[in-house]
């Protein structure tokens, strides 16, 4: 294989370089950018105690070598997995750079992982949530409104954070979405979500500069964009005065939301568009659950079933 100029900083460097890419081109997210370099930066180690000097260095063996210390170590599949995923990724941007003549690890296969069923709320138990923010002051409008919001279009909480006032068409009943990969999709602005909305904008702090349609849909005690983290803690609060508390994470509304339109016959193709899945082989987990719900709920009720 070719490799690069033999010394450590080759390696760092491609790296870099491929991250540059995710980000710039890609549109991967920071904290995928994050994941990806903590896996190429551990697979750097273990090839240079091997004696890999740069990317080009690199064998399928070798690889497989990594993978097995990964297994060895004790890694979740889904880790595992991730990292093979990063490995290919990078080694494949080498190949179109010209600093590897093939990717050696293609080959290698990703462990198969545990199929998780998602956890998602109840219908008595979203209804309890979305009541808990208390619509007397700004800080539950805007509280009830991110709620009603998650649980009306199923959007991630990244995504939510990342509104502005320009996504938002009440007259429509969308709301413009980017999701990952900068792929773009509308949710659906339910009748709640529209009433909780507008009584949050109506209520919202007077923004510092001229208004515009990039000024944040949410926003924080000091005007600044709501963050992730802030999102987290508000769900937290809520769940806990809904006798909720650790039932839940700001992903559980999202799961809860296509749970809920398939139990009530949604098509999945639709649901998928909705979720902004690009495959719908990710949409189908949601189909396992209402699934597994029937069959507990016909071995609980059918006098035949034991």
């Amino acid at each position: 294989m070719a490799s690069a100029a033999p010394n450590r900083t080759a390696f760092g460097d491609s790296i870099e370089r491929f991250l540059r890419h995710m980000a710039a081109e890609r549109g991967g997210s920071p904290l995928t950018v994050k994941s990806y370099r903590e896996d190429l930066l551990q697979l750097e180690e273990f090839l240079a105690s091997a004696g890999c000097r740069a990317p080009g260095d690199a064998s399928s063996v070798l690889l497989r070598r990594f993978a097995a210390g990964l297994h060895a170590a004790g890694y979740a599949a889904s880790t595992v997995a991730r990292k093979l995923a990063s490995m290919r990724s990078f080694y494949a941007f080498g190949q179109r750079e010209g600093w590897v003549r093939g990717n050696p690890a293609k080959p290698l296969r990703s462990p198969r992982k545990p199929r998780k069923l998602p956890k998602f709320l109840t219908g008595d138990e979203i209804s309890r949530l979305l009541a808990a923010p208390r619509p007397g002051q700004a800080g539950g409008l805007r509280d009830r409104a991110i709620l009603e919001l998650m649980y009306s279009s199923g959007c991630r909480v990244r995504e939510l954070v990342g509104l502005d006032d320009g996504d938002l068409d009440l007259r429509n009943a969308t709301v413009r979405i980017r999701g990952k990969g900068r792929r773009e999709r509308l949710g659906i602005v339910g009748s709640h979500a529209q009433a909780a909305l507008r009584s949050w904008l109506a209520a919202r702090p007077a923004a510092t500069g001229s208004r515009t349609a990039a000024r944040p849909l949410f926003t924080n005690k000091f005007g600044g964009r709501l963050s992730v983290r802030g999102v987290a803690r508000l769900l937290e609060k809520h769940l806990a005065v809904a006798g909720l508390a650790g039932k839940a994470s700001p992903h559980t509304l999202r799961h809860s939301f296509a749970t809920h339109l398939l139990d009530a016959g949604a098509d999945i193709r639709s649901v998928q568009e909705l979720l902004g899945h690009k495959s719908l082989v990710t949409t189908q987990i949601y189909t396992h659950v209402t699934t597994s719900r029937l069959l507990d709920a016909f071995d609980k009720a059918h006098p035949r079933a034991r």
